[in-house]
């Protein structure tokens, strides 16, 4: 078995309900199905058990958090790799996990549609540097991850919004892991979710994670890499990546990210 899909719930009953729409419905077979309720009291689990026979696995029982769930369930996941497609969130298309199938990397990413903007956010570069970790995060919802580094870097759970984050930089940055960029959109993003809403945690954890994972020398040369706006880092890389204005933009994209780095 190739894939685990994890779908991580609290008291959502409708996104829920499309979220597993989504995912009994791609042609990719080659999976098994794991919910993960934290005890939901809306309905949630009567759509569950609408949906028995096409999930592996579920339970619901109170948790301590997002992270807490998502780490049961990778503990009860036997796929190759784990994908988090959490209540209310969407694979965008039937074909979005048969596109990622070719692949074997570590770490493999899409991209994800999120709200009403129609344009793909996520990665844009073949690689993935620190600078780019930096200044923001992939997307988990687009992200395809190996199993075995989810055992070894579970979740840190102290963490409501940023353990994701800190998750890459333990895997792509200090263990070196394999990693591949694709240009598919795996999935619709909700943005109702905590990290869309994180009521100004989110610089709070950002700085708790960096000092925890890097000595203060390291910090130093880093700390001038604030997170920039999503959409107009996209915006950034695809000016670049056209050969016919890349010179003419290059200053300008420059500029234009010191502005955004000094705002924050």
């Amino acid at each position: 078995m190739k894939y685990s899909v994890i779908t991580i719930n609290y008291n959502n009953r409708d996104g829920l309900a499309r979220t597993i729409e989504s995912v009994v419905g791609q042609t990719c077979r080659d999976y098994e199905y794991l919910i993960i309720d934290g005890g939901s009291t809306d309905g949630s689990v009567d759509v569950i058990k609408a949906h028995e026979a096409c999930i592996d696995y579920w339970v619901s029982e109170q948790d301590h958090g997002v992270y807490h769930a998502m780490n049961k369930g990778v503990a009860q996941a036997h796929g190759d790799y784990c994908v988090f497609m959490n209540s209310g969130d969407c694979f965008h298309a039937i074909d979005a996990l048969e596109a990622a199938t070719v692949y074997d990397e570590d770490i493999i990413c899409g991209k994800v549609l999120k709200g009403s903007n129609p344009r793909p956010q996520g990665h844009h570069k073949n690689d993935i540097t620190l600078v780019d970790l930096m200044r923001g995060s992939l997307p988990h919802q687009a992200m395809i991850i190996r199993r075995e580094l989810l055992v070894r870097h579970p979740y840190d759970e102290r963490y409501k919004i940023l353990s994701d984050w800190k998750f890459c930089l333990q895997t792509l940055v200090f263990d070196n892991c394999c990693f591949r960029n694709i240009d598919t959109i795996i999935a619709d993003y909700d943005t109702t979710g905590i990290s869309s809403n994180s009521n100004g945690l989110l610089p709070k954890e950002r700085d708790q994670i960096l000092k925890e994972l890097f000595p203060p020398r390291v910090l130093a040369d880093y700390q001038r890499l604030t997170p920039v706006d999503d959409e107009l880092l996209d915006l950034s890389v695809r000016l670049t990546q056209t050969v016919g204005i890349r010179r003419l933009t290059k200053k300008f994209i420059y500029l234009l990210l010191r502005l955004s780095h000094k705002k924050h």
